[in-house]
């Protein structure tokens, strides 16, 4: 409390709040240590801290509720012991400050030349008044911002002095060309990579191409939910010297590492780097002696993503990196005999117009006009989508976030309410009618409209702001780990020879064995190499886990002797591939 100068280092400064700041600190309770966060915002310190407590607090609870349930069928001593060893702990320390984020002085009392991490979050303007007047202060704010531009030249400035700390990350979040292309100017006038780096997030680039991927498989949602976090399995990068050759590399270190995941080894900006899934840095270097496992499996070489039916629900500012996001997959993916993507879009004349209807997309076959007064008419057309085309038909449906405060995910819910309509009409008439033809990614902005949304029975709640907190927190303590994400987030380019960023897929896995061998049962290392080895030398694809076909994932982590598998035909795979 206070007003005094904090001596501290080693610490994460957040500068400015926003919708993402309290999933950025309470990601932090997973890193297994103490954390000191120190956050300056231009507002009332306790409504921060009301908001940061309300979130951990939430955390804490489940967790112990977790353990609980683990602990449940233990005889009494034991599930005593078992509660007392994984109790969770509160275990980082929060300061809020208010004050002007640019101010040499009050960012000097936070001691920012020596944190670890500086994450400089847009200001986001809470939509509290009347709609013309939140619609005319998002045009100004949409052009550029300002004070961001006005912070991170003060903090890379700060950050680049000799007396400052080396090594320090400043992640700054961008919304906007203009301010990106000002940022691209500080980095390159101010940035030292000996003492500090400066990385850009663009938050609805980001978002639209997740969103984009979860449509067309939605059972990334859950993946990136745990590998995007401090929590469970992750991504790890290690400094990577030695040969180029990433096959016989990653070969290599499966034969003697059977506790992570070798995934690819990369040239940053920072240097070469290997990158792996595992729950903790001593499970990457925790090795073992070298034994080839002996199981062999037949790929379907001929293997193609299958054409995905699409309908889109509503608009947000992020629809043209969405559309983009799709655009990038079609072009890697497209079906030499049709079209990979079909995609209806249902929202309102004012945004249809905005978008010309989506005309400059050919893969958009039908847009329809209807506000979310017209129940009838969007639940006959999402009706016709479905019934129309073979396969899967995913609901994206998405929040507009141009809505005044108390209208933030109101229209989201209300579709929601239709599609259930639907799904409950079909099941009725049709007892058999399955019901995981039909995903439904839904897109929430306010993380306190979850439950009200997952227990609705939404297959997949997309808390999008949740992604890029995630994000944020993992890239401040791993710089590598931002080219790494840009990768694995973005397909080839349409018309390349060859496929050279790598993704995360879902493959199912009674197309992705030849002629339905499936597997018997093995461990998950005998799987993750048999699958390598079996794939051609220019894609070899990693398993990285399964999701069973009642929607529940296994991640590979941990030592992979122990974990037994047995797939069925309808299971999927989660595999990092580069098609």
């Amino acid at each position: 409390s206070g007003s005094r100068a904090i001596r501290v280092s080693g610490h994460t400064v957040i500068l400015n709040w926003n919708s993402r700041a309290s999933e950025i600190v309470n990601d932090l309770l997973y890193t297994g240590k103490k954390e000191t966060v120190i956050i300056l915002a231009g507002q009332e310190p306790k409504e921060i801290e009301e908001e940061i407590n309300e979130r951990l607090s939430s955390t804490l609870k489940e967790e112990i509720n977790n353990v609980r349930e683990e602990s449940a069928s233990f005889p009494l001593f034991k599930r005593i012991a078992y509660r007392r060893k994984h109790h969770p702990q509160n275990k980082v320390t929060v300061i809020v400050r208010e004050g002007e984020t640019y101010s040499t002085k009050q960012l000097n009392d936070i001691s920012i030349s020596q944190a670890n991490s500086i994450i400089l979050l847009t200001k986001e303007y809470q939509n509290e008044i009347c709609q013309f007047g939140s619609h005319e202060r998002r045009e100004v704010l949409e052009k550029g911002n300002a004070n961001t531009l006005k912070t991170l030249v003060q903090v890379a400035q700060m950050t680049s002095d000799e007396a400052s700390a080396d090594h320090q990350t400043i992640i700054v979040e961008i919304e906007d060309d203009w301010t990106a292309k000002l940022v691209d100017r500080i980095i390159a006038h101010k940035e030292k990579l000996a003492k500090c780096r400066i990385i850009p997030i663009y938050v609805n680039r980001v978002l639209g191409q997740i969103l984009s991927q979860f449509s067309i498989m939605p059972e990334l949602n859950t993946v990136y939910s745990e590998l995007f976090s401090n929590r469970g399995a992750e991504f790890f990068a290690k400094p990577q010297g030695g040969k180029d050759d990433v096959a016989q590399a990653t070969r290599q270190y499966m034969l003697t590492h059977h506790c992570a995941i070798p995934l690819t080894v990369m040239q940053t900006s920072i240097g070469k780097y290997a990158f792996s899934v595992a729950n903790s840095n001593e499970d990457c270097e925790r090795s073992a002696e070298e034994e080839q496992p002996a199981l062999s499996v037949k790929l379907n070489m001929s293997y193609q993503m299958l054409p995905k039916n699409i309908v889109i629900v509503g608009h947000n500012s992020k629809c043209q990196d969405i559309m983009n996001g799709f655009s990038s997959f079609r072009g890697e993916h497209n079906l030499s005999e049709g079209e990979i993507l079909n995609i209806t879009v249902i929202d309102d004349e004012k945004s249809l117009e905005h978008f010309d209807y989506y005309r400059e997309y050919p893969y958009v076959s039908k847009t329809v006009v209807a506000d979310i007064y017209d129940a009838e008419l969007i639940k006959s057309t999402i009706e016709e989508a479905v019934d129309s085309h073979e396969g899967d038909t995913s609901l994206l449906i998405l929040s507009d976030d141009k809505a005044v405060t108390e209208d933030i995910d109101s229209a989201a819910l209300t579709y929601l309410i239709y599609v259930q309509d639907i799904i409950l009409d079909r099941k009725k008439k049709d007892p058999d009618f399955d019901r995981n033809s039909i995903d439904v990614v839904v897109e929430i902005l306010n993380p306190k409209n979850f439950d009200v949304v997952h227990n609705y029975s939404a297959d997949n709640v997309v808390i999008s702001n949740r992604y890029i907190s995630k994000m944020v927190t993992q890239i401040g303590r791993k710089q590598a780990l931002f080219e790494f994400y840009s990768d694995i987030l973005t397909y080839d380019e349409e018309g390349a020879t060859s496929y050279e960023s790598k993704e995360l897929y879902i493959k199912e896995v009674d197309r992705f064995f030849d002629k339905n061998e499936i597997p018997a049962k093995c461990s998950a290392r005998e799987l993750i190499w048999s699958v390598f080895e079996a794939s051609p030398q220019n894609n070899k694809e990693i398993i990285l886990g399964y999701t069973s076909s009642n929607g529940k994932m296994t991640i590979f982590s941990g030592n992979q002797d122990d974990i037994q598998v047995e797939l069925r035909p309808k299971d999927k795979l989660i595999i990092f591939s580069s098609h």
